[in-house]
């Protein structure tokens, strides 16, 4: 991915790390439109900072990913770059019966809803120059947060279909799996204040930093989730779930 004059599209660009690498892609020089759910944290997310665009878009709703999709097309023909970053999560017990909502709500929206949007946009991304396609997965998704069990399931799911798709699109567009560590959002309650949490903004700096000296990287691997993307190989998986379960 090179590191200016992309037109850049975010999903789930309003807070959090999608917030912050629009913020950073466009000090950079790049085109950066961010969409999300709520018009107010857009109109914040893109306020002082011109040619920086808000589309309102939920991913959970298939007609309008493809509206919206549609409408960024026209508007920004020139678009390039798509980054995936809308995610919801949250805590659960999986071994006692209990309501699903929120854990269907979760597949809906991390899974269904990145394939949607790619979906969308990968026709015209083939046809584009240094085109890319980004997704957020988690350091969860190689290693389950027994907590939050459905959550690391989409994200494992999530690193699968970024492997596959990668594959396909060989020679069309670039596309590149970032794996985020704990970082101190509002994802999930408490997040923001653990010790264990990574500050958003040095994750934001440590992923820019990898994209500009790794233009061709398949996936970016910060050193604090290097622990969790390596654990499968390393034979390390039973240790850190047992560790997670235990507090540590």
């Amino acid at each position: 991915m090179k590191r200016s004059g992309n037109t850049i599209f975010i999903t789930g660009g309003s807070s959090g790390i999608g917030r912050a690498l629009a913020h950073r892609w466009h000090d950079q020089g790049n085109e950066v439109i961010v969409s999300g759910r709520r018009r107010d944290a857009l109109e914040e997310a893109v306020a002082g900072r011109d040619g920086m665009t808000f589309y309102e878009l939920d991913v959970d709703d298939p007609v309008a990913v493809k509206t919206v999709t549609k409408g960024v097309i026209a508007d920004h023909p020139g678009l390039n770059v798509l980054l995936n970053c809308a995610g919801i999560s949250g805590a659960e017990d999986p071994t006692t019966a209990r309501d699903l909502s929120r854990a269907e709500k979760i597949v809906e929206t991390n899974l269904l809803g990145p394939i949607r949007v790619i979906d969308a946009l990968v026709d015209h991304l083939k046809d584009q120059p240094d085109s890319a396609i980004l997704v957020v997965s988690s350091g969860t998704g190689f290693v389950p947060y027994p907590a939050a069990a459905t959550y690391s399931a989409s994200k494992a799911a999530v690193h699968s279909y970024v492997v596959a798709l990668r594959a396909l699109l060989e020679g069309d567009a670039q596309v590149i799996e970032i794996i985020p560590p704990q970082v101190a959002t509002d994802l999930l309650e408490g997040l923001k204040e653990s010790p264990h949490s990574v500050p958003l903004n040095k994750f934001a700096d440590d992923v820019m930093a990898h994209l500009n000296e790794q233009p061709e990287a398949d996936e970016i691997v910060v050193e604090e989730v290097e622990p969790f993307r390596f654990a499968e190989r390393d034979n390390k998986v039973r240790e850190i779930v047992a560790r997670m379960i235990d507090g540590d």
